[in-house]
């Protein structure tokens, strides 16, 4: 099958050579021509712009978009929606909000044109791994671009099947799920991005703890000098907490176990905050996902004012002095 990509960053260049490795013609373009000439080759055929990828596409069309959630995405699939026409497709496979993605696709159904949503988690291993897919929009869409869904996705793999699910939608076993109208994908993907903080969160507590057990403000009977490393290769065997971000953890700690090339400043990239923001418009409690967002603002305010304010009150009351640095 066909497909046209826009954006060839670290997601949108593998999601092109998994394709290309499965005999799928891809049509790519990016701001940076280095980016397009880097991948033309056998299946991939360059683009110098939109007009042109559009031109080199077969009808109806399909174009992936894979850019950052924002202004970039919104002009560029406006563009398309010039250039397309009825019976073409645009998959926005990013993380854009999913309220986004309903007006876009409203818009874009008065020009005949279909609009797909595909939240994409796989990260730079999904060239190899396989991505999972979370998609929106309308089934015959949907359907049409299957085989393109059926190669991106990691297939079923040695995972065992679930018990009693004979009936349900064979694709979710193979790593992609249709998740409902216009929206649903992105609003799937932004949930499990949430999760995603909070069970990151939790491991970084968890080693945390174990890391400061040593400290010399414990007992010296229960100080304990615990190899990270070790623990975290101990528990992806077996464990109830083995995850592949376990694992990950574990080949980071027996690489650098004094993490020294980071520095513990962590960006958010909008999908925990949306998913806070959807919870508050829901009424429903987050309050794992709500506090790791709020520690990532915390890791990026070392000399904030909460902090010295706490501090200042503390000496006041209570005549109170901080320890010395």
């Amino acid at each position: 099958m066909q497909l046209g990509m826009v954006g060839l960053g670290r997601m949108g260049g593998n999601l092109v050579r998994r394709l290309a490795r499965q005999g799928h013609e891809c049509v790519v373009f990016d701001r940076n021509p280095a980016a397009v000439a880097a991948l033309a080759g056998e299946h991939i055929r360059g683009a110098a712009d939109l007009a042109d990828l559009a031109g080199k596409l077969g009808r109806p069309r399909a174009v992936w978009v894979m850019l950052p959630a924002g202004e970039i995405t919104e002009q560029t699939v406006a563009e398309l929606g010039r250039l397309l026409e009825p019976g073409d497709t645009i998959v926005d496979g990013g993380n854009a909000f999913f309220q986004d993605d309903v007006r876009r696709a409203g818009e874009m159904k008065e020009k005949g044109i279909h609009y797909l949503d595909c939240g994409t988690s796989g990260g730079v291993w999904g060239l190899e791994r396989g991505y999972c897919l979370m998609i929106g929009g309308t089934a015959e869409a949907v359907d049409r671009l299957d085989p393109i869904f059926s190669a991106l996705a990691p297939g079923q793999g040695a995972i065992p099947k679930t018990p009693r699910r004979e009936a349900r939608d064979p694709r979710v076993e193979r790593g992609y799920l249709h998740c409902g109208p216009s929206g649903a994908g992105h609003f799937v993907k932004m949930v499990h991005n949430g999760i995603e903080y909070g069970m990151m969160q939790a491991f970084a507590e968890g080693f945390e703890i174990l890391k400061k057990a040593s400290s010399p403000h414990i007992p010296e009977e229960r100080r304990y000098l615990f190899d990270l490393a070790d623990v975290a290769e101990v528990w992806r065997r077996g464990s109830v907490v083995s995850s592949w971000l376990l694992d990950l953890t574990s080949a980071a700690l027996a690489e650098d176990p004094a993490l020294s090339k980071y520095s513990g400043f962590v960006e958010d990239s909008g999908e925990g905050r949306w998913t806070i923001n959807t919870a508050i418009e829901e009424a429903v409690p987050a309050d794992v996902l709500s506090a790791a967002l709020y520690a990532r603002f915390r890791s990026r305010d070392r000399e904030g004012t909460a902090n010295k304010l706490l501090s200042a009150m503390r000496h006041a009351f209570g005549g109170h002095v901080e320890p010395k640095a």
